[in-house]
């Protein structure tokens, strides 16, 4: 029961997006158009969920076992670069539209700072392995449902009448703060 918790408590109650404000650039560049939303979207859920696994290895079998616990950011990053380098290369070969329509923002995920959010938060909590998984699993499912949410509200304002002022970026901010507010709503849901 306590998974389960975890897993809803990081996918909704503390959004990485929505609550803890982490990812925002690719939330923002890449949340234009559904398809490449979702497709990002997977790709975070996938990094989040592998790079939890593996930072979670590493930390607790090689840096504390040899008392290098301090380098533990340089490892993390090093890891969540790989794994990143590892999807891109994949989507090259599977998919090159999907690799082209993610452009920039795929590489960014080895900077988004959910994925380091998310492994430092896992250690910092002191996860065991498990727990690490099905944080970054619900911490990726949150980031995927709110990109996917704010993609479907960008096409429909885009069909809308906004005031020249508000049209583009503008609106995306509002749209993004309101949805951050509703949001906030869970606050407190599960502690």
């Amino acid at each position: 029961m306590n998974l389960i918790l975890l897993f809803l408590s990081a996918a909704i109650v503390n959004n990485f997006v929505l609550t803890r404000f982490l990812g925002i650039c690719s939330f923002i560049g890449v949340s234009k158009r559904l398809e490449s939303s979702v497709s990002m979207g997977l790709a975070v859920v996938f990094v989040l969920t592998l790079s939890s696994a593996v930072t979670h290895m590493i930390y607790t079998q090689v840096l504390v076992r040899t008392g290098l616990e301090y380098l533990h950011i340089i490892a993390f990053i090093l890891i969540i670069a790989a794994l990143v380098q590892a999807v891109e290369i994949f989507l090259k070969r599977v998919s090159p539209t999907l690799y082209s329509s993610l452009g920039v923002y795929l590489p960014l995920i080895t900077t988004n700072c959910a994925i380091i959010g998310a492994v430092l938060i896992n250690m910092n909590e002191g996860f065991t392995f498990f727990e690490s998984v099905i944080h970054a699993t619900g911490a990726g499912i949150g980031y995927l449902i709110a990109i996917v949410l704010f993609a479907g509200i960008r096409e429909r304002i885009e069909r809308c009448d906004v005031p020249k002022a508000f049209r583009g970026f503008p609106i995306a901010l509002i749209s993004a703060g309101l949805m951050s507010i509703a949001f906030l709503g869970f606050a407190g849901l599960i502690q």
